[in-house]
């Protein structure tokens, strides 16, 4: 039989850990929109204070945050960013270096870099090529600062591709590469993001743990016209980007 004081606990107990996700979620967002680029969080007090939260909360929401990876503990020094996130908006289309201009140097381990005879069916329908038409595969391990970021694996129309291959692949954008040997821009892409566990290969590249989670981005880029020429799906790790957008809202009808 449950008692007064029993369920009066629980309640408490669901009361608080409640609280210690929503005040998660304010530090998350300052975090990983670089409030403290320093690194070094506030301590347990000054953040009570600021969040309107007890000592025990403050303590609950910053184990959240440490479990997540985001933060840790370091003995004499205090509550640290573990790693920087950095943004990067899925509102244009920019290639990745473009994208995190000012972030620091972005380079590529070119893993992989040929013409391929008879490609799966999937890729030559996604880029609207007849079934076994060639097509140019290129594979590379991005890093930036000098650490692991992604891994892009990009199937390109085989004309498209041709002409990147004798290419700076290690030291340029693709779409920048594409624009300058076809003389056309491109036109628009469609993304979709999910979340995925790290399988070993993978996890090895990015130097993360197995079955650690990971975004899986899947793109197909076309021209200016339409035509379809680059589809590529992006493993990036989630522990150093975030994805952001500005998004508007339509006229009503």
């Amino acid at each position: 039989m449950t008692t007064t004081a029993g369920r009066a606990g629980g309640v408490a107990a669901r009361s608080r850990a409640e609280h210690a996700r929503r005040v998660a979620d304010v530090l998350r967002q300052q975090i990983t929109g670089g409030r403290f680029g320093h690194g070094l969080l506030p301590d347990e007090r000054a953040l009570g204070t600021e969040l309107a939260a007890s000592r025990n909360v403050i303590r609950e929401a910053l184990g959240l945050l440490r479990s997540e990876g985001l933060i840790t503990r370091r003995q004499g020094v205090g509550t640290i960013v573990v790693m920087p996130k950095y943004g990067h908006g899925l509102d244009r289309l920019a290639g990745l270096a473009e994208a995190l201009t000012g972030y620091g140097p972005v380079t590529n381990e070119v893993r992989a870099a040929r013409t391929i005879a008879n490609p799966p069916a999937a890729v030559a329908e996604r880029l609207e090529l007849e079934p076994g038409t060639d097509v140019v595969y290129i594979e590379r391990l991005r890093r930036l600062g000098g650490l692991p970021l992604s891994l892009d694996t990009t199937y390109l129309a085989p004309d498209i591709g041709a002409d990147l291959l004798g290419h700076d692949l290690a030291g340029r954008d693709l779409f920048a590469l594409i624009e300058e040997t076809t003389g056309r821009r491109l036109g628009q892409a469609e993304v979709s993001v999910h979340a995925v566990n790290a399988g070993p290969d993978t996890a090895a590249l990015l130097e993360i743990e197995p079955g650690a989670a990971v975004f899986a981005i899947e793109r197909l880029t076309r021209l200016a016209d339409g035509r379809p020429v680059d589809a590529e799906s992006v493993h990036i790790r989630a522990d150093r980007l975030m994805l952001q957008a500005t998004l508007h809202r339509p006229a009503p009808d």
